[in-house]
């Protein structure tokens, strides 16, 4: 089955509208995209390379390795960016191309501010 992107968008623009209208969004913050294997023997590693490439920055977070961690997944973050719904879109459609061409999917974003 191929990936619904107008209904993750539509859903990441959903997401961003109720956190601004929440009055709790940063002017410019890091953004993490969270990608969870789906394929056996999913390689995280040509992954975070991929995504490496793209300018983000990757963490391999094992089951446990973190409180609220269930685990596995690949964090690919982009450091300091302007904060609206389709800077996070942009780089969210990113993720998820290049997570979906390496066996994983991608299972949402946040934001992480000074």
């Amino acid at each position: 089955m191929a990936h619904d992107f107008d209904a993750q968008r539509a859903e990441t623009q959903r997401a961003y509208r109720e956190m601004r209208d929440e009055g709790d969004l940063p002017e410019v913050a890091d953004v993490d995209y969270f990608l969870v294997p789906e394929a056996d023997g999913a390689d995280w590693r040509p992954l975070a390379e991929a995504l490496s490439l793209e300018g983000f920055d990757c963490e391999w977070v094992e089951p446990g390795a973190e409180e609220d961690a269930d685990g596995p997944y690949l964090v690919a973050t982009l450091p300091d960016q302007l904060i609206s719904a389709e800077g996070i879109w942009i780089g969210e459609e990113i993720a998820a191309r290049a997570a979906l061409g390496h066996g994983f999917a991608p299972d949402g974003w946040g934001l992480l501010s000074d």
